[in-house]
C-alpha cells in the first residue's frame, strides 16, 4: 500500500514525511504510457505532491505542482488532495534520453535546468496561495527544497526517487522531506546531516523493502522520532462527464456551432487519466441551447 508517514523528532524541532509510491506511479506510468525517464520525473512530483498535501489542516485542502521546464518533457503536472488522492501528466510522455554519467536516468536533462516551480495550495480561502520559484536543476528533489527556502524561508532535505524495469515497469517509488525547525539544536541538525550521507538513495531504501515509518526510523530514531500520523496515496482522477459538459459550453456558442456543422460530434479526453468523453450531434445541440 502506498502512503506517507508524519513525523516529528529532536523533541519537535524537526518536521518529517516518508512516502512509499511504488503503486501509484506505476499507475500513472500505465495509463500515460510513460517512458522511464518521463516515469521517473513524474513519479518525483507526484510523491512530492503526496507529502506537501499531508501537510495541509482543511479536509479539502488542493496542492497543485507545475514545473515548466527548458527540456523535452515540456510541463508536469500534479494536483494533490490532502485525503491522499493524487492525479498528474506529462506533456511529452515518451521522451527517451541516454543515462546521465552516473548511469541513472537524467531527470535534469528532461525536464531541463531553465524554468519555473509553481506551488497552488487552494485552501478554501477567496484566493489560493500561489508560490513560484526559479528551477534550480531539473532533478525536481533540489527545486522543491530550492521553493520551500526560498518562497517559506524553510531549510529543507528533500529526496525523491523511481526505479524503472527495462520492461518499463515501475519498480519502486518515494521519497522523504526532513525540515529542522527554528529552533533546533544545531548538534541534532549535524547528526541528521550525518545520517543523509550514510543513507543508501530512497529509491534503493524503498526497492529493499523499507516501509516509511522504517525510512523515517533510520534518519530520525537517534533523535526521539515520533510518528504523528498516516495518510493512504492512490492515483485518482475525479474527472467527470459533467465536468467536460462545462468545458464543451466553455466554447461558447458560435465555436460550438461550428463544431456541430463540420464535424457533427466531439471527443475530449482528459489530461490526468486519459479517459474518452464522447458527444454526438444530438448531445451538443442541447448543450448549443445552454451555451452563452
Amino acid at each position: 500500500m502506498d502512503y506517507v508517514i508524519r513525523g516529528v523528532a529532536g523533541q519537535g524541532s524537526i518536521r518529517a514525511f516518508a512516502a512509499r509510491t511504488t503503486g501509484l506511479v506505476s499507475e500513472a506510468s500505465k495509463i500515460h504510457g510513460l517512458y522511464p525517464v518521463a516515469a521517473a520525473a513524474l513519479g518525483r512530483v507526484l510523491t512530492a505532491a503526496g507529502m506537501m498535501a499531508a501537510d495541509m489542516k482543511g479536509g479539502n485542502d488542493v496542492l497543485s505542482i507545475v514545473v515548466k521546464g527548458s527540456g523535452p518533457l515540456g510541463s508536469l503536472v500534479c494536483v494533490a488532495k490532502s485525503n491522499g488522492t493524487l492525479k498528474g501528466y506529462v506533456n511529452c510522455p515518451q521522451v527517451d534520453l541516454p543515462l546521465n554519467r552516473h548511469g541513472k536516468l537524467d531527470v535534469g536533462k528532461a525536464v531541463g535546468p531553465v524554468g519555473k516551480l509553481t506551488i497552488i495550495k487552494d485552501l478554501g480561502l477567496k484566493e489560493p496561495y500561489i508560490g513560484q520559484t526559479d528551477l534550480i536543476s531539473g532533478e525536481i528533489g533540489e527545486d522543491i527544497a530550492n521553493y520551500y527556502w526560498v518562497s517559506e524561508q524553510q531549510p529543507s532535505v528533500v529526496a525523491l526517487g523511481v526505479l524503472v524495469n527495462p520492461d518499463l515497469s515501475v519498480r519502486a517509488a518515494g521519497g522523504y522531506i526532513i525540515q529542522p525547525l527554528p529552533d533546533a539544536d544545531e548538534g541534532i541538525i549535524a547528526g541528521v546531516e550525518r545520517k543523509l550521507e550514510d543513507l543508501p538513495p530512497i529509491s534503493a531504501l524503498v526497492d529493499q523493502g523499507n516501509p516509511p515509518e522504517k525510512i523515517l526510523e533510520l534518519l530520525l530514531g537517534e533523535f526521539e522520532l515520533k510518528l504523528l500520523g498516516k495518510t493512504p496515496l492512490k492515483f485518482e482522477c475525479d474527472c467527470n462527464r459533467e465536468r467536460l459538459e462545462r468545458v464543451v459550453l466553455g466554447l461558447g456558442k458560435k465555436e460550438l456551432q461550428d463544431i456541430i456543422e463540420t464535424e457533427g460530434k466531439a471527443e475530449l479526453i482528459c489530461h490526468y487519466c486519459n479517459t474518452k468523453y464522447d458527444f454526438n450531434r444530438e448531445q451538443l445541440e442541447t448543450l448549443l441551447k445552454l451555451a452563452l
